[in-house]
């Protein structure tokens, strides 16, 4: 369910690319790409309709007795972005993406049974 929302971003906005992306047991990492002379949805409307999208989902699975409750809230509030400036930043990022599943095991809400 959340990498369907995530690949749908790029029906639901006009010019969005997902670049790269890495979906970790509790959060992901993606690099968004908006493309075309008119760059379209700013980047908080492009999270929030994610983050509406992905726990409105949650709520019916949880309503279907697929996935447990929560408590609070799914995703945090704020998300860290950074706006990639070239090739080498763009490299770099994607070799944290794909470095970040070997640390899941140093993460503080690690447990064996994920």
């Amino acid at each position: 369910m959340v990498k369907d929302k995530l690949l749908a971003l790029e029906e639901k906005f006009y010019g969005v690319k997902i670049d790269y992306h890495c979906i970790m047991p509790n959060h992901l990492h993606f690099v968004i790409r908006k493309e075309g002379a008119h760059m379209g949805a700013p980047l908080h409307e492009i999270i929030k309709w994610y983050k509406t999208q992905t726990t409105n989902q949650y709520i019916r699975m949880v309503k279907e007795s697929v996935l447990p409750p929560f408590d609070k809230h799914i995703w945090q509030r704020n998300y860290f972005e950074h706006v990639i400036r070239g090739e080498k930043d763009l490299y770099e990022i994607r070799k944290y993406i794909d470095n970040n599943p070997a640390k899941w095991f140093f993460d503080e809400y690690y447990s064996k049974k994920d």
